[in-house]
């Protein structure tokens, strides 16, 4: 199975380029892109999981609500994309399933940042999906984590997919980088080894950024262009067969995910 995960936030990555962005930009870069992929969901007639912030969802609930009336799943990125506090755990997950309607079972720390297992567990969370378990310059080293679901402190913790053996990360950056058939041969290799694949991406690559002064890498195949390459990968996807669903089916679906 293929679990597609989009973390909807206020666009605030411009910040770490020293461009300067409104709070409604932010909102409106979000939704537009939010309004894409959801697009892309139905023609395809798959379901994905939706990390979403409690403050992009009280200034959008109708962006909640297309997300929910798509079949799709609705789990935390905490409360605000660049402030944490511990108490957001539960305050963000309680406002989410206020504006949603519907049960809150996952969490992903806003840029995959390390987050206390424990309080996860006590804000009444199943999953946890904030690891990447792959050593990436400056943002990620996370290679002694396991590359597969485990548990700790009682609590599901599904790290983003990377390869076996060398532990290429197959997160949004390297969909955005590499040749399709490149990607497709180590999405290939890990389904086949570990049986699902867990990817994510944001709603800002689907739009124009050119504007935010981001590197090459980041704004490359960006807006129109990855749109167009998702379906792609979609469309190869389901010629080899492979099935899509939420992270909360995935869970589901397992026949033994009870710590010991």
């Amino acid at each position: 199975m293929i679990l597609l995960s989009f973390d909807i936030e206020e666009f605030d990555m411009p910040f770490e380029y020293g461009v300067d962005i409104s709070f409604d930009e932010q909102l409106d870069v979000s939704q537009k892109g939010t309004e894409t992929i959801l697009e892309l969901m139905k023609e395809h007639g798959i379901q994905a999981t939706f990390y979403c912030t409690a403050n992009f969802a009280m200034y959008r609930p109708q962006i909640i609500k297309a997300i929910v009336d798509g079949g799709h799943e609705i789990a935390s990125h905490g409360w605000y994309h660049s402030n944490f506090e511990t108490q957001h755990l539960a305050e963000s997950k309680e406002k989410l399933e206020s504006i949603s309607g519907k049960k809150v079972q996952g969490y992903r720390m806003a840029r995959m940042m390390p987050v206390p297992e424990n309080e996860i567990a006590y804000a009444g969370y199943v999953y946890n999906s904030s690891i990447n378990p792959t050593f990436l310059p400056g943002r990620y080293n996370k290679l002694s984590e396991p590359r597969t679901w485990f548990y700790r402190e009682k609590v599901l913790q599904l790290p983003a997919s990377v390869s076996p053996l060398v532990r290429f990360p197959l997160f949004w950056l390297s969909f955005h980088n590499l040749p399709l058939s490149w990607y497709y041969y180590f999405c290939n290799r890990t389904l086949r080894k570990d049986g699902y694949l867990n990817i994510y991406f944001h709603p800002w690559e689907f739009e124009t950024i050119d504007k935010y002064n981001f590197p090459f890498y980041v704004v490359r195949n960006s807006g129109p262009k990855m749109k167009e390459r998702l379906g792609q990968f979609v469309l190869w996807a389901k010629s080899k067969g492979y099935s899509f669903g939420t992270t909360s089916q995935f869970i589901n679906s397992l026949k033994d995910t009870s710590p010991e």
